[in-house]
């Protein structure tokens, strides 16, 4: 799995963050989302998919 983040789509509404909070983290200064491993383990897969599906800017993509 590889994910990618697009900090200029990124409207910073945390839904990433508590949908997957091992993978994805937001900037103090900004609230813009952040990527804590762009190859998360298999454990985690459900819940960055999950991430992915609930960003209201799309700004998540997952390739399997």
């Amino acid at each position: 799995m590889k994910i990618t983040l697009d900090q200029d789509k990124c409207v910073a509404s945390g839904q990433c963050v508590m949908a997957a909070p091992d993978v994805f983290d937001q900037r103090d200064e900004d609230g813009i989302a952040v990527l804590l491993t762009a190859t998360p383990g298999d454990t985690d897969a459900d819940d960055v998919h999950h991430a992915a599906a609930v960003c209201p800017a799309v700004a998540i993509r997952v390739q399997d």
